[in-house]
C-alpha cells in the first residue's frame, strides 16, 4: 500500500512540475533591452527557438498562449512588442512603424543571444516576419504565416470585405457608422470604435463563433494599442488603410525565400479573405500551402490538433 501511495505521488509531483514549466505571462516574464527600449518576453519549453509574433498592430502575446502545445519540442518565445502590453511605449506615435517592428525581432535575437530562428507571425505579424526574413534572411531557419497579409491591396480587401459582412448583417450598426461617417467622423474617432465594437468578435474572425465567447481573464496591462493601431493603418484606416499598412507590398520578393515556408489560412476568415490569401501559391511557390477548413482567422483555436501537428512535423 505504502509503495501504491509512493508511486503516486512521484506521478503527481511529475504532473506538477510538467504543468510548472510552462511560464505564467502575468509573473513569469523578463524585460529585455532592445533598440532603446525594455520588451516583455515569456519562453515556454526547450528546444529550437520559435518566436511568435502577435498580430494587431497593437495586440499582445497573451492570446497566443494556445501555441504552448508547441513547447514540447521547441522553445516557444513570446513577447509584447513595442507599445504593446507590458513593453515599454513611445513618447510620441511616430515612433511605431513597420519597419521598426522588424529590426526589433533581430534586436530580440540578438539580446536572446540565438542563432538562427523559427519564426511564426499570425495577422499583422506575419507582415514582420516577412519582412524579417526578407532582410535578414541568414538568420531565418523556418518561415511560419498564419493568416496574414501580402500587400496593401490584401489589406484593402480585409477592410472591405468587413466592412460589407457589417453592412449585411448588422445593418442597424452599419446604419449608426453611416450617420456618424456623414458628419465627418473616421476610424480613429472613439465614437466610430464604440460603434464598430458592438459587432462580435467570433462573426468575422470565426468559424464557429462560440469558440470565441468572452473570457474571465484577468486584466493584462495595455492590451490593445488603438493609438499604435491607427498610427499604422492611418486615421481612417479601418476603411481606407494609409500609412506603413497602406504601402507595404512583399509579393514580388516572396519567391526569393529560400528557407523553408509554411503558409496557412483559415477558410472563413473574413479578414484575411482566402480568395487573396491562395495567392500566395503565385507569389511564393515554394511554400508549403494549408487551408484549414473549419477555421476563421484563428485556426489555433478552432483546429489546434491539426495545426500544431502540422507545424511540427514542418519544423522536425
Amino acid at each position: 500500500m505504502k509503495k501504491l501511495i509512493s508511486l503516486f505521488a512521484l506521478l503527481f509531483m511529475y504532473t506538477l512540475g510538467f504543468a510548472q514549466t510552462l511560464p505564467d505571462s502575468y509573473t513569469d516574464g523578463k524585460m529585455v533591452s532592445v533598440n532603446g527600449a525594455k520588451l516583455y518576453v515569456v519562453t515556454a519549453g526547450k528546444g529550437d527557438p520559435l518566436i511568435i509574433i502577435p498580430g494587431g498592430p497593437g495586440g499582445t502575446h497573451l492570446a497566443y498562449r494556445d501555441f504552448d502545445a508547441l513547447a514540447k519540442d521547441n522553445e516557444v518565445i513570446y513577447f509584447d512588442a513595442f507599445g504593446r502590453g507590458k513593453s515599454d511605449t513611445a513618447k510620441v506615435v511616430t515612433e511605431y512603424s513597420l519597419a521598426r517592428d522588424i529590426e526589433d525581432i533581430e534586436g530580440l535575437r540578438k539580446a536572446l543571444h540565438l542563432n538562427k530562428i523559427n519564426v511564426l507571425g499570425h495577422s499583422y505579424g506575419g507582415l514582420v516576419a516577412q519582412g524579417y526574413a526578407l532582410k535578414y534572411p541568414q538568420n531565418v531557419s523556418h518561415l511560419i504565416l498564419a493568416d496574414t497579409f501580402h500587400s496593401y491591396l490584401m489589406w484593402q480587401k480585409n477592410d472591405d470585405n468587413y466592412n460589407h459582412e457589417i453592412e449585411t448583417n448588422y445593418p442597424e450598426v452599419w446604419s449608426k457608422l453611416m450617420a456618424i461617417r456623414a458628419k465627418g467622423a473616421v476610424s480613429s474617432d472613439p465614437e466610430h470604435q464604440k460603434i464598430y465594437a458592438e459587432v462580435p468578435y467570433g462573426f468575422v474572425y470565426a468559424y464557429n463563433p462560440d469558440n470565441f465567447l468572452p473570457k474571465n481573464r484577468k486584466p493584462y496591462p495595455n492590451p490593445f494599442n488603438s493609438k499604435l493601431y491607427y498610427q499604422m493603418v492611418g486615421r481612417d484606416g479601418d476603411f481606407i488603410v494609409g500609412n506603413d499598412i497602406g504601402s507595404f507590398d512583399y509579393r514580388k520578393d516572396l519567391k526569393n525565400l529560400k528557407m523553408p515556408v509554411l503558409i496557412y489560412g483559415g477558410r472563413f476568415d473574413r479578414v484575411a479573405v482566402p480568395s487573396e490569401m491562395v495567392k500566395y501559391k503565385e507569389f511564393c511557390p515554394q511554400a508549403k500551402f494549408v487551408m484549414f477548413e473549419k477555421s476563421g482567422h484563428n485556426p489555433q483555436v478552432e483546429e489546434p490538433k491539426k495545426l500544431f501537428k502540422l507545424i511540427e512535423d514542418f519544423l522536425h
